[in-house]
């Protein structure tokens, strides 16, 4: 069923593109300081957000599967003290994408179908967890529709 793989890898890549397209269309009108600021006293900040999405990506397929040697400290991607740069953070997110579409092109139909395992998953195969982190970057997305919502409510406000 080679028509078939092609069809779920190109489907799977054109949604990971667009997904990163989406992040990084919602970063442009933030500065560095609202990147990581948080809108609310509640949540994450979009900055923190981009490092979990980062961190989520190299552990789950990078390292689970891609054998990148990606070592997560998850609570990090929600506190770091000292965050890199808004461009440096974006860079990163890039380089991780770019990681998930060499890795979903290298797959084979019978690696698809290959026994998987990652902490804090539940996934039984390899396009399960594929999916699953797509999944998860478009619920992070629509955070990140809001935070820049908010953002642009106080600025409105400001000028008042």
């Amino acid at each position: 069923m080679p028509e078939l793989e092609e069809t779920v890898a190109s489907a799977l890549a054109k949604r990971y593109t667009a997904n990163a397209a989406r992040v990084r269309e919602l970063a442009v009108p933030l500065t560095n300081a609202q990147f990581w600021q948080k809108s609310f006293p509640f949540g994450n900040s979009f900055g923190h957000l981009v490092l979990h999405l980062t961190g989520n990506l190299n552990y789950y397929i990078g390292a689970q599967i891609a054998g990148i040697g990606y070592v997560r400290d998850r609570p990090r991607e929600f506190n770091e003290p000292n965050p890199p740069s808004k461009d440096e953070a974006l860079k990163r997110f890039d380089a991780a994408v770019d990681m998930v579409l060499k890795t979903i092109r290298a797959q084979s139909p019978e690696d698809w179908s290959a026994e998987y395992s990652g902490a804090g998953s539940d996934a039984k195969n390899r396009l399960d967890i594929v999916v699953i982190c797509t999944a998860h970057m478009q619920h992070h997305i629509g955070q990140m529709i809001y935070l820049n919502y908010e953002w642009q409510r106080q600025a409105t406000s400001a000028s008042r």
